[in-house]
């Protein structure tokens, strides 16, 4: 049977022009508070848990980027959005990725922090779909104690990660990590959009460094890096308000 699209959980503070806060892999939109609270004022935060996690629903059936990207196009009927900034967090921007080019004209801004637009290497890939099975027979521990002090650079982040790891149903997770797996090279789609695209990476990011995004920087038609020095993979944690800074810039850009 084909999957459908889910009713996710979300959270929603602010008003003005909307901006979608998609969280990366294995963690909950909670990971945005930070900048969230320095955004609040500004904008119409629509912060959503991707299916599996947080307060979403999990199903039985195979996961792709395609499938996320229409469960935020449903949740943005739900709440009467035509269109949206969508920034997304590592794997989050696979998923914002995947949503502008399944509904670009939903797309008002693009946001990819801590994120790229390549598919995975086939060593990648392989260790991917390798974890999925040792998660089958371990749980989701094991992604808590091997994650948690690879997303951040702060050790009291780091704790405070692995809870949120530690919450979330290994289906999910399997899940997610087969989506990432599979998901289609979108470097030339990207450099077709005509929107303003904000790429931020952590200059300590141990999973997505600058290096790997700042080739692309000239070969985008609106697009711009934002390197934060003293951040890993989890900006909006470790740098808050140099996170919120960027992102009110792409807003203004996008309106």
């Amino acid at each position: 049977m084909t999957e459908r699209p889910v009713e996710l959980a979300y959270e929603e503070r602010g008003s003005g022009s909307p901006l979608v806060l998609v969280h990366g892999y294995p963690l909950n939109h909670t990971i945005w508070n930070p900048v969230v609270e320095r955004l609040q004022d500004k904008a119409r935060l629509i912060l959503p848990d991707l299916r599996g996690f947080g307060g979403s629903p999990i199903t039985d059936g195979v996961n792709s980027m395609r499938l996320m990207a229409e469960d935020l196009a449903v949740l943005l009927d739900r709440l009467q959005i035509e269109k949206a900034v969508i920034a997304g967090h590592s794997m989050g921007g696979y998923v914002a990725l995947a949503f502008a080019k399944a509904f670009p004209e939903r797309v008002s801004g693009l946001g990819l922090v801590a994120s790229f637009a390549g598919a995975d290497t086939p060593e990648k890939r392989h260790s991917r779909l390798t974890e999925v099975e040792e998660i089958r027979k371990q749980g989701v521990a094991l992604v808590a104690d091997d994650m948690a002090s690879k997303l951040t650079i702060r050790p009291e982040l780091s704790r405070k990660l692995r809870e949120i790891i530690l919450q979330t149903p290994a289906q999910a997770l399997m899940g997610a990590l087969t989506a990432m797996a599979n998901r289609d090279d979108q470097t030339e789609f990207i450099t077709t959009l005509s929107v303003p695209v904000l790429l931020l990476a952590g200059k300590k990011d141990a999973f997505i460094p600058p290096e790997k995004v700042i080739g692309l920087v000239p070969r985008l038609k609106k697009g711009w890096l934002v390197k934060i020095d003293e951040a890993g993979h989890t900006p909006m944690m470790e740098a808050p308000n140099e996170t919120a800074t960027a992102l009110m810039e792409l807003l203004k850009r996008s309106a």
